[in-house]
């Protein structure tokens, strides 16, 4: 009798890069933030799943040479593990407090929610997942993924929340969610030097 083949799931990961960043930073998770995309998300999937892509959205930071260089040392260690990295905008602009009347400098990042839901819907129709794993807590997020369930009945979207960033209203509409814990980002770094693709030497950060 011939066994049957059971094919695997596929699962494409979509994360938020500012989301899990200040999710960390909020969480005190200092030394975390040199962070292996693929490894953390490989430990995060069961034997009968197979991971099929990495797409990482965030946007430029800007008016800091510092903080600029570390994000594309970041960003170019992201991709040596073919991450594919998608932009929105980072915009600046002025706040101030309406008792004290004291203005400060402050800085949104801009059309990564509707990027995120935009590839997801569009993976979806192409059929390129069974399931996405999402990782964010922005809850703007939940009317794409109810759309996804609606409109795609056998495909599904899991949330991996990042520390300090769990949201109810997205873990009721999600098919399976989890808070990514402390231990699973440590024992995902990279190594303290990591080769680009390009083949330059890409050290890790001394401070964030």
């Amino acid at each position: 009798m011939q066994k049957k083949i059971h094919k695997k799931e596929r699962v494409i990961a979509y994360i938020d890069g500012f989301n899990i960043y200040f999710g960390m930073r909020e969480a005190g998770y200092h030394n975390s933030r040199w962070l292996n995309l693929k490894q953390l998300i490989l430990s995060l999937l069961k034997p009968e799943q197979e991971l099929i892509g990495i797409k990482y959205f965030t946007s430029r930071v800007r008016n800091s040479p510092d903080k600029q260089k570390r994000q594309s040392t970041y960003i170019d260690a992201l991709e040596s593990t073919e991450v594919k990295v998608f932009y929105g905008n980072y915009q600046e602009g002025t706040e101030e407090c309406r008792r004290c009347g004291n203005i400060w400098r402050s800085a949104k990042e801009k059309m990564t929610d509707v990027n995120i839901a935009t590839t997801m819907i569009v993976d979806a129709y192409k059929d390129l997942y069974d399931m996405a794993m999402l990782i964010s807590g922005d809850s703007d997020l939940t009317p794409p993924i109810k759309a996804i369930h609606e409109n795609f009945p056998a495909k599904r979207v899991f949330i991996a929340f990042p520390p300090k960033r769990h949201n109810s209203s997205m873990s009721l509409v999600a098919r399976g969610s989890l808070i990514i814990g402390r231990k699973k980002l440590f024992a995902s770094q990279f190594d303290d030097v990591v080769i680009s693709k390009t083949g330059y030497k890409l050290f890790k950060p001394e401070r964030w």
